[in-house]
Order: structure tokens, then sequence, then C-alpha cells
């Protein structure tokens, strides 16, 4: 048997096919099957189940269209009641994969009501299991995606269930769904896979005894949801369509579509010296897609800016990934119309004009990380609310705005932002609030 892993760590998931004797098993397919389909050839596997352990809440599933494209058979939770073609999977209830190869469902609600879990057994011997957003690295899924009024139930419920898979025997493999990076997990997860024996070592979740308490634990310090997932659950419920088409048509500046939000994708210090007025600079990377998934309405209009050469394919494979298939063009030459700037400063110069009276600092950090370091002066709001909420009333637009996050990338969307609504924004790149807090204490007491 080999379980093959594959990464996506914009949204910190990974998605897994199991091998054994010529049958595959895959496990939380994203959208872009085709990686998988592929991996799945290469190895001369013929697909026979597609395995969810739930409804996801941070991406849109290809298990239903990896499925069709194979004719695997397509398994979900039973009380997920998805509205199309599926086998349900019952607590328990065996499900047999041939040439030895048990798939065991287990109930294991929690993260949401109806996720379950799948033990794999070999020859009747557990070897493996899927935990999805129950049981995860050091940590476990977050049970609060649903709504606050849910949030302790499922806490208690994921209380339970992390114990039922704690009970496997300790060399058993675990392989979740979830883990660092993702906004899924209730604590920061470590490593990606691990054994149950580790886990019951050294997962600090697993050492608390009484629901109640670990409740507290999981809800003390809520994460914020990124806006998307409102949108995940529903699209998952009711089918997802087929992959989109990742090549988009070229556009000059004259021909953007009215009313489409425009997305500038370059590297940051292109955006500093010059964007479209209006346009909110995200620069592409492994995360692009959640933050433009999370800051835009979702499903209107993009049209995107990219340099030459960029890899646009990338964004659109990213936004997908998310349900978003709006993308209606890119845009490589800006010609005289980039006009929206803002200053891109390191960590000595960000210091020096923060020193200066007339400095203003604005911390677009999210709570949780405002908590452990707090930056003295600032202004703080968290980037999205930055887009929902508005600048921060006692910014004056007259004076500079220094903008600071944890290594700069929210910084610069954040400036992009400031730029368009009229400010003077500075934003710190390649540091961040730490060291910033760090440089004025030691210039204060030098």
């Amino acid at each position: 048997m080999e379980i093959t892993s594959f990464r996506t760590p914009g949204l910190g998931d990974q998605t897994y096919l199991l091998s054994h004797e010529g049958r595959g098993v895959l496990v939380d397919p994203q959208r872009d099957i085709d990686r998988f389909l592929r991996a799945a050839t290469e190895r001369d596997v013929e697909l026979r189940f597609v395995l969810e352990t739930h409804l996801h809440n941070d991406y849109v599933s290809g298990a239903e269209q990896a499925a069709l494209r194979t004719g695997a058979e397509l398994v979900l939770p039973a009380a997920a009641a998805a509205a199309y073609r599926h086998t349900p999977a019952f607590h328990l209830e065996d499900i047999d994969g041939g040439t030895g190869l048990t798939i065991r469902p287990v109930h294991t609600p929690g993260h949401t009501p109806e996720h379950t879990s799948y033990l794999v057994l070999v020859d009747g011997e557990p070897v493996a299991v899927f935990s999805g957003g129950s049981l995860l690295v050091a940590s476990a899924g977050r049970p609060d995606l649903l709504g606050p009024e849910r949030a302790r139930t499922l806490a208690r419920m994921q209380h339970h269930s992390l114990h039922r898979l704690a009970a496997l025997p300790p060399g058993v493999g675990l392989y979740p769904t979830h883990g660092e990076g993702s906004f899924c997990t209730a604590t920061g997860a470590g490593r990606l896979t691990s054994t149950i024996g580790a886990e019951r070592a050294g997962n600090p979740l697993l050492a608390i005894d009484e629901p109640e308490r670990f409740a507290d634990e999981l809800l003390a310090h809520p994460m914020p949801i990124p806006a998307f997932y409102a949108h995940m659950g529903p699209a998952n419920t009711f089918g997802v369509p087929p992959m989109p088409s990742v090549a988009v048509p070229d556009l000059g500046v004259a021909d953007i579509p009215a009313g489409s939000h425009v997305v500038d994708l370059r590297p940051r210090r292109a955006q500093a010296l010059g964007m479209l007025p209006g346009s909110v600079g995200i620069e592409l990377d492994e995360d692009f897609g959640s933050w433009a998934g999370w800051l835009l309405p979702h499903q209107e209009p993009i049209t995107l800016v990219a340099e030459p050469g960029q890899d646009v394919s990338e964004a659109v494979t990213q936004l997908a990934r998310i349900g978003v298939d709006t993308v209606q063009g890119v845009v490589r030459d800006l010609g005289e119309a980039a006009t929206q700037t803002y200053e891109l400063l390191e960590l000595d110069a960000f210091v020096e004009r923060a020193a200066e009276p007339d400095a203003q600092l604005l911390d677009v950090r999210m709570p949780g990380e405002r908590e452990e370091q707090r930056l003295e002066g600032a202004a703080e709001r968290f980037l999205p609310e930055l887009f929902t909420l508005g600048v921060p009333g006692e910014l004056d637009p007259a004076r500079p705005v220094l903008v600071a996050c944890v290594s700069g990338r929210r910084a610069s969307i954040a400036a992009g932002r400031l730029a368009g609504e009229g400010y003077r924004p500075i934003a710190l790149t390649g540091a961040g609030v730490r060291e910033v807090a760090a440089a004025l204490e030691t210039r204060a007491s030098a």
C-alpha cells in the first residue's frame, strides 16, 4: 500500500491518493482534479473510490467530477445528504475495496456535524486513517465555522471524536486534510501527517479529559473566518461544475469590462510604483486565492493585472478552487494609467519614518496576533475589515500612514487600498510589527 499526498499550501490542505494492488482511493480532492488523476495514471492505478470526509468549508470539492470522470464510486458521510449521486457512508459499515482492502467509516462529528473519518484496513489490519478535519497533527479541526450558536455543541462532539480516533492502535498512520496554514484548524497545526501513537503522546488537546474544558480551549481565542467560507458548504452540498479553463484573454486598459473588480497580482514593488486607480493589489503567491476570496465580493467579475510572462493560470486555478469562475481577462500593459502609488520601505527606513512627528501607524494583523504584541500608538484594523468597515476614522489622509503586519504581505495589500481611498500609505516589507516595536524601543532608550 502507498499513500501519496498532494499539498495545497495556500489553503493549508492535503488530498491523498491511496494505491493498493492496482486500485486507488482518492480522499478529499480539491477542484483541480487533473493533478490527482494524472498521478493515478502514472502509478497504473484504477480509481475505485473517491472519499469525502465532510462538506468542506474552505474550498469547493472535485470529488463528484473525479468520480464522474473515472467511474469511481463516490462516498460521502451519510448525514451530508448531498444533492448528487453518491454512496452514503454509515458508521462502522465496512466498504469492500477488494484485494484485501477495506474502508471503514468512523463517524467523527465536531468540525462539521456529518464529519466522517475513514479507517483503512489491509487484510483485516488497520494501517491508516484519513481524519479530515477531526484529529489533526498536534491540533483539531475548528468547531465554530458553522456559527457561534453551534460552536460549543460541535466542540463537545469534537472532544468525543478525537478520543474515538485516539483509541485506534498506535501504529495507525494519521492523514488529516487540514494542516498548517489552514483557517480550519483550531490551533496551530504542525507536521502534515503523524501516527495515532505520536498524537496520543504529543497532541495537547488529547490531554484534556473534560468535554466542557475542551470546548473552552477550542473557543477561547476564535480566529477570523474568511468571507468566502460561507459559500463553500452550499456549493459542496448541491454540486460543483467542472474546473474552468485557466486560459483567459489579454485585454487593454480600455477593454476592462464595466463593473469588473481589478486585481493586481504583480510583485508589490511593481504595484507600489503604479496601479490602476481603484484596483486591489494582491501579489501572486500561494495564498493569492484565499485573500482574493476574502476581500472581494464572491463570484463578481474580476480582471487581473499581471506582468508580461507572469503565470496567470496559477491565479485562475487558485480562484477556481474556491468557486470563483469569473475572471474576464488579464491586462499586462498599464501604460500611463497606473497612477495609484504607495511607498514600500524596509525596516530601518520604515522606523525612521515612524519616528517622525507627523507619522501615523496602522496595524492590519488579526486580533489574536495583536494580543501577542501590540504596536504602541497604532490604529488597528484587521486587513479584511479595512475593506468592509473602511479606514479607521482617526487616520488623517493628509499625513503619511505607515502600515505593518507580520511580513509585509498584508501591509502591501492594505497600502494599495489606502492609496485608492486618497491616503498617503507607506508599507513595511520584509519585516513586521514585532521588529518595528523592538526597533522603536531601542531608539527611544538610546
